[in-house]
């Protein structure tokens, strides 16, 4: 027997659980162990201009905090963000059931699964895990459905400098090529990063190069670079990517585009009226 009779607002509150409602704005709270700390401002505009279009069309996820009438977030951190340039007042969201421990599981989760995040912000994540939860290497590799060497090659990362860690993201550098650094004194690393990636070296490239700098070899390795049709068109895609963006915001741009066997040339027009 329940000593405790319910009310009609446990039954409304259960009923919501697992179901799709509008929830204010001002109701949800960042998740403390969001993983995601880089947020493009274009793709984030390219979002608003969408929602703004066609609504969201998956909703957030989040978890009602215990003794609040906040939501905590679990999922949809560039939605929201979205919704919020937006000025929305309302968004629709999945309330599910979930510890704090679940909570900061699911978010990681939810980024790895959809390679939203980079490898940087995956190293984080797992380390916020493993010290705030005190889990070990194989328990957080075992919820997170990967293997434990996975685990500690992206914690090897963290050994970087703060420094040494943003040059890689300014460089665009791989995680292989970020391990790889490792290998070198600190000293030597920041002078690595540069060259690496002003002169766009690929993997083995990078190992070749990190062999000379351990040998005390000045000479560096050769590089060879060769254009290839799909390096070219990634280039358009995104040119392509860029112009669309731009007529979903509203700017009625005049393109053209002129393709020959030595090139591709595109002339844009955008009406100064629309400026003003």
């Amino acid at each position: 027997m329940n000593i405790f009779p319910r009310t009609p607002q446990d039954s409304k509150k259960e009923n919501a659980v697992n179901k799709v409602v509008e929830i204010p704005v001002s109701a949800i709270v960042p998740n403390p162990a969001q993983p995601r700390v880089i947020f493009d401002d274009y793709e984030l505009s390219r979002l608003a201009v969408s929602i703004q279009q066609n609504g969201i069309l998956q909703p957030l996820t989040v978890r009602k905090i215990e003794n609040s009438l906040n939501y905590e977030l679990i999922a949809g951190e560039r939605r929201l963000r979205a919704c919020r340039l937006l000025n929305m007042t309302y968004v629709p969201c999945i309330i599910i059931n979930a510890s704090v421990k679940d909570s900061a599981v699911l978010a990681v989760l939810e980024n790895l699964q959809r390679q939203d995040l980079t490898f940087m912000e995956e190293a984080y994540a797992i380390k916020n895990l493993i010290d705030y939860y005190g889990l070990t290497q194989e328990e957080t590799a075992a919820r997170l459905g990967t293997a434990q060497s996975t685990i500690a090659n992206k914690l090897r990362l963290l050994k970087l400098t703060d420094d040494e860690k943003a040059l890689v993201v300014k460089y665009k550098l791989t995680e292989r090529q970020a391990r790889a650094l490792l290998r070198l004194e600190s000293e030597q690393r920041p002078d690595a990063i540069h060259y690496i990636g002003t002169n766009q070296l690929n993997t083995s490239q990078t190992d070749e190069y990190i062999d000379c700098l351990l040998k005390g070899k000045t000479e560096k390795p050769k590089i060879h670079r060769r254009w290839t049709y799909r390096a070219v068109n990634l280039y358009i895609n995104t040119f392509n990517k860029t112009i669309d963006a731009m007529k979903e915001a509203g700017i009625n741009c005049e393109t053209t585009k002129n393709r020959t066997d030595d090139f591709v040339e595109y002339v844009v027009k955008i009406p100064l009226k629309q400026m003003n």
